[in-house]
């Protein structure tokens, strides 16, 4: 509990015994009224001075159709009536539904400020001469050598220069399995480390780092607000100030009209008040978003706003990038094959050294087999064409590596080849030296993942993907999509993408999840854009509306049912608020009903509502 939650906890417990006091003595013995009143104005200011203060402020400032206005005018007014531990109660408990309401929010707020935890206090910079400092991440610049000890955040992203250990990840993924780390290992920011000692030297600043690019999302996700809530706001809008036209109309209209009664309608007015209060509506919608969203990242799901919350829950088209998604993107070379007169080594060693700028997956692969360190200055006038492969000069020769289209565009005639797997053709000096074959792992989770979705109610699956068809058609077989498309360029994709969205029925939205490397325009397209895998990349962060921070493509339906589940709630507290609501305004009109039913319409709404809505905290029931 906050020092503010305690504050208020000590003034209703001090107004409540005062309250009760004063009961019991107007029972024991005969007070006159005005002292009556102002004993009871004691507990009174004491619990509600601060809404009086925020309805004052509000009035001066023109924004005067809120609760606090409503409250004030509802328990002033029945303190003129003669209403006055009536006036007092009400006040007393609406407080209480506030404390209530503030400290659900509190928990709500745990798991994202459990989030928050990953933001490191500070770096540990070594000098030139070995010395080490303490310094703010923020004045760390870019190839600075930082020491991490055991049991501290890594503040920035980077790369380790010397010393082993393992990461704890959970702050970012949500899983527990630690991740072992070398020299060479490239880190990012917001992990754990464990028992071993790190050097490494960033390759970011902070406030372009993994860890500070989360944050940024997180802290700002309540800017994008769901139409629930936006309608939530707009009825408030309109709502409170028609609510006290009607309690008006209520005072003095059928005292006019039926004559006489004016204390017996003033009275129903003011309970008009306390009953219209919209308390339960405008803290439990965003509550339950809030609740989800928070529920949400400590499963390592981080959504970037609550409108991207309510459109997954209307997610009918799901479309998968392959590699490093529903694959693994840890290819392996599983076959060389020379042209004639050259040899593995070589064909191998003209691959490696054109693709050593490269950071793609395949590149990478082609790296590992070589397996000799690569050195830089033989490599000049590198060019990576999209979708294409790359061409550079290796030793002042031409090299060209990557798939029959860029065979064709150089004007060089390829074999038929052969082979599940992604093909690397090779050429030197414009002369055709072979091929390799890579291979990718499908990963362990992606069928369950693929049959999770259409069991949630997912009406088409799709792949689109670079590959040549053979590859395409084998993983998709494998996995049970209903749908793939081979062979695409980036610009193909999103050309896919606008058929898909052609295609989809009304009031139905379409998911693209990606690796958010060279996917950020179709993230972008999409309704709703998934980075899968994403752990550490910026195009990811930035492109999506929703980054998973592991390799689990399980994690897309649980997002799914967690939206499912918020929407739910929302509107269920929508229906619940407003029928109640109408009933105790048409029962208080007829004067059926009192100011204690007015309290319980208000108060006794607002805490179900909030109660509902911190159900959403729970997201291991949907798992």
């Amino acid at each position: 509990m906050t020092k503010k939650q305690k504050k208020t906890l000590k003034r209703i417990i001090t107004s409540a015994v005062l309250y009760l006091a004063i009961i019991l003595a107007s029972k024991l013995v005969a007070i006159p009224w005005y002292l009556e009143l102002l004993l009871f104005l004691v507990p009174y200011f004491i619990i509600g001075h601060d809404v009086l203060r925020k309805a004052v402020l509000g009035i001066v400032h023109g924004e005067v159709f809120d609760e606090n206005f409503l409250m004030a005018v509802a328990t002033v007014g029945a303190l003129c009536l003669g209403e006055f531990s009536e006036s007092v109660a009400v006040m007393l408990f609406y407080q209480i539904g506030e404390l209530f309401q503030s400290y659900a929010v509190g928990k709500s707020r745990k798991s994202i400020s459990d989030l928050m935890d990953i933001r490191p206090d500070s770096a540990n910079l070594e000098t030139a001469d070995g010395t080490v400092s303490t310094v703010d991440p923020d004045d760390v610049p870019i190839g600075s050598v930082l020491v991490v000890r055991p049991g501290e955040k890594v503040p920035i992203d980077g790369e380790v220069v010397s010393g082993e250990s393992t990461l704890n990840t959970a702050a970012l993924t949500g899983e527990s399995k630690p991740r072992f780390v070398h020299p060479g290992s490239e880190i990012i920011s917001g992990c754990v480390n464990g028992d071993g000692l790190l050097k490494l030297r960033t390759t970011k600043l902070y406030g372009e780092s993994t860890v500070a690019k989360i944050l940024d999302m997180v802290e700002n996700s309540s800017l994008k607000k769901a139409r629930a809530e936006n309608f939530i706001t707009k009825f408030a809008h309109y709502y409170t100030p028609a609510v006290c036209i009607g309690a008006l109309v209520l005072a003095i209209l059928p005292p006019l009209v039926l004559g006489g009664g004016w204390l017996t309608w003033i009275s129903r007015a003011l309970t008009f008040l306390v009953i219209s209060c919209p308390c339960a509506l405008v803290v439990s919608i965003p509550l339950s978003f809030f609740a989800g969203i928070g529920g949400a990242s400590k499963e390592g799901i981080l959504i970037k706003g609550s409108n991207y919350l309510e459109t997954l829950s209307q997610v009918k088209c799901v479309v998968f990038d392959k590699t490093g998604t529903l694959t693994q993107g840890t290819f392996k070379v599983t076959g060389i094959h020379p042209a004639e007169g050259v040899t593995d080594a070589a064909l191998v060693e003209a691959a490696a050294l054109a693709e050593s700028w490269s950071k793609h997956p395949i590149s990478l692969s082609i790296k590992a087999a070589y397996g000799k360190p690569i050195d830089a200055a033989r490599v000049t006038d590198v060019q990576e064409l999209g979708g294409h492969g790359v061409t550079a000069k290796v030793d002042g020769k031409s090299v060209a590596a990557g798939n029959a289209r860029l065979m064709e565009k150089l004007g060089i005639t390829v074999p038929a080849v052969e082979g599940v797997g992604t093909i690397v053709h090779v050429a030197v000096e414009g002369s055709y030296a072979g091929y390799l074959l890579i291979a990718d792992v499908v990963k362990p989770h992606s069928a369950d993942a693929i049959r999770a979705l259409k069991t949630s109610g997912v009406r088409k699956t799709v792949m689109l993907t670079g590959d040549a068809q053979p590859v395409a058609q084998a993983v998709a077989q494998q996995l049970g999509l209903d749908e793939y498309h081979a062979g695409l360029l980036p610009g193909d994709k999103v050309d896919q993408i606008e058929k898909l969205l052609a295609e989809k029925q009304p009031k139905e939205n379409l998911a693209f999840v990606g690796d958010g490397i060279n996917d950020a325009p179709v993230l972008s397209r999409a309704d709703v854009g998934i980075a899968m895998g994403a752990l550490g990349s910026d195009a990811a962060i930035e492109a999506a509306d929703v980054v998973l921070m592991d390799d689990d493509p399980a994690k897309i339906s649980l997002a799914m049912r967690i939206s499912r589940k918020c929407m739910s709630i929302a509107y269920q507290n929508i229906v619940f608020a407003l029928a109640v609501k109408a009933l105790c305004l048409i029962l208080t009109a007829l004067g059926i009903t009192n100011m204690w039913w007015g309290v319980f319409a208000d108060v006794g709404v607002m805490v179900l509502a909030v109660l509902n809505a911190t159900r959403m905290l729970n997201v291991k029931q949907y798992q």
